[in-house]
């Protein structure tokens, strides 16, 4: 197995599995996938944040607003070069924002990686 197919064997499943959690109310496993180590950066679809103190934060409030959520994640590229990692993806969601109507949404995403003691962040 190439590093990359190990990569993505380990690291997609773990962000499907996180951001389904997320979408449902629970940051946890969001929060144990991310660096808490600057830097550290979210270009989110509803808010933005620099470091993981407003990281983590943004992850708790999504979570408190998000419910009846399912994502799919639609892999278009990905690569590995020693510590460093991305991918390049779409991601197909349905949830209810608020208590609202569920709607689906497809966000295109990319994801900047790092080994640090050994895990992906």
């Amino acid at each position: 197995m190439t590093e990359l197919e190990d990569f993505l064997r380990t690291v997609v499943p773990a962000q499907e599995a996180a951001d389904n959690a997320l979408l449902n109310g629970d940051p946890e496993p969001r929060m144990r996938l991310w660096s808490h180590h600057d830097p550290v950066t979210l270009f989110g679809a509803e808010r933005s944040a620099t470091g993981w103190a407003e990281v983590s934060e943004v992850f708790r409030w999504l979570s408190t607003h998000l419910s009846q959520g399912e994502l799919r994640i639609e892999l278009l590229a990905a690569d590995v070069r020693g510590d460093l990692a991305y991918t390049v993806a779409y991601e197909h969601t349905s949830v209810s924002f608020d208590g609202g109507p569920v709607r689906s949404v497809r966000l295109r995403v990319t994801h900047a990686y790092r080994r640090e003691d050994g895990a992906w962040k």
